[in-house]
């Protein structure tokens, strides 16, 4: 069987000696405690083997720092994990970069733990450690699970550990702001005409800013009287995908079409061009939408942010105005769960109020009732 025991006596211990990846390892320690009995080594020993077995059966995981004690290995595989995510989203890969530089790295440099010993109160520490909003918390330990699970498949750990739970992380979900269609109306036309093509767009076809910048004139069908949504911008990049990996095709409102006919005679690469913008196509970008939508919502006295006052508050008006269900808004918007759509569903603030005070009967009807009550 591989392996040896061996006594040192100028440490006054035994040692075990393990040949692995072209290299003899010197064990001096079984649970954090020197062997001083030959007893304790043999133990030691044979759990290695044991180990070692199950590794080479594909049973399990071998790591020789889980008998060393010398360092961790969670930082070296995070690293190795994060070179398989390249092909990710840009934002996706800026995203999971940033939290293994910032919460990540300096919780497993501060404590060294192993991937085996990574329990639920470990990951409770690494919660307890971060400090942002309960969804940028809920974000890192969402990409730490995948980490895990990559270190399964990769047979550094055995079984994935409990996670803490969703409610640990005091999830809130956002109220939606929502205004009456009239008044999102009113902000769009305070959007100069050069610029207003593009946010009529997504007002009409409830799709994201990012798919909208990236949308090609070959990607509306004129003779169909439709769009295909193929591509994105992720971290300021044009990307050849949606966020989700799926194409869309979404038909041209009806009152955008005259619209959609014009842009498409135009020259260029891009469907909605910007004349200010230094972008290879002069295609538009989230922040040059974000600067427009803000001086509209100042002209006209309206606080609400781009996002919110678009594909938002589009989709609450077809439920909350146009009487639509939420299975119709999920057809429109080939949103893949219906509990992403659930949340438009909501009465507006105006309708509530008029509903709650609304009065059941008037007060002439409720005296005789009152007097009988008396009796």
């Amino acid at each position: 069987m591989k392996g040896s025991i061996h006594y040192r006596k100028s440490r006054k211990c035994w040692r075990v000696i393990w040949y692995y990846q072209g290299k003899h390892w010197n064990i001096y320690k079984h649970k954090g405690e020197f062997m001083y009995s030959r007893k304790v080594a043999e133990k030691c020993l044979a759990m290695i083997q044991g180990d070692f077995e199950n590794y080479m059966a594909g049973l399990g995981a071998f790591r020789m720092e889980k008998y060393t004690g010398i360092g961790s290995d969670v930082l070296e595989l995070f690293e190795t994990w994060l070179k398989t995510k390249e092909k990710k989203k840009p934002s996706t890969f800026k995203a999971y970069k940033s939290y293994y530089k910032n919460w990540i790295k300096p919780f497993f440099k501060k404590h060294p733990f192993m991937l085996h010993d990574i329990q639920l109160d470990t990951l409770d520490a690494l919660l307890e450690s971060i400090t942002l909003s309960p969804k940028g918390k809920y974000n890192v330990m969402n990409a730490f699970h995948a980490f895990m699970v990559y270190a399964k498949r990769s047979r550094r750990i055995m079984d994935i550990p409990a996670f803490p739970l969703k409610s640990d992380y005091r999830l809130v979900q956002p109220t939606i702001k929502w205004i009456p269609e009239v008044r999102q109306m009113a902000i769009i036309e305070a959007i100069p005409e050069v610029h207003r093509p593009i946010f009529l767009w997504l007002k009409y076809h409830l799709r994201r800013p990012g798919e909208a910048c990236a949308l090609f004139r070959e990607d509306y069908d004129p003779f169909n009287n439709l769009f295909i949504i193929r591509r994105a911008i992720s971290n300021r990049r044009l990307v050849e995908s949606t966020k989700t990996n799926v194409e869309h095709v979404i038909p041209c409102h009806s009152d955008f079409e005259p619209i959609a006919k014009k842009l498409h005679k135009q020259v260029g690469r891009f469907f909605f061009t910007n004349p200010g913008a230094r972008k290879p196509g002069k295609r538009y970008t989230n922040e040059a939408l974000n600067t427009i939508w803000k001086k509209a919502c100042l002209k006209v006295g309206e606080d609400i942010d781009m996002y919110s006052g678009l594909k938002h508050l589009s989709c609450s008006q077809f439920i909350n105005e146009k009487g639509l269900s939420v299975s119709d808004l999920q057809e429109i918007t080939d949103h893949a769960r219906i509990e992403s759509v659930r949340r438009y569903a909501k009465v507006e603030v105006a309708r509530k109020r008029e509903l709650m005070e609304k009065p059941i009967k008037s007060v002439a009807e409720m005296l005789p009732l009152q007097e009988k009550l008396k009796e």
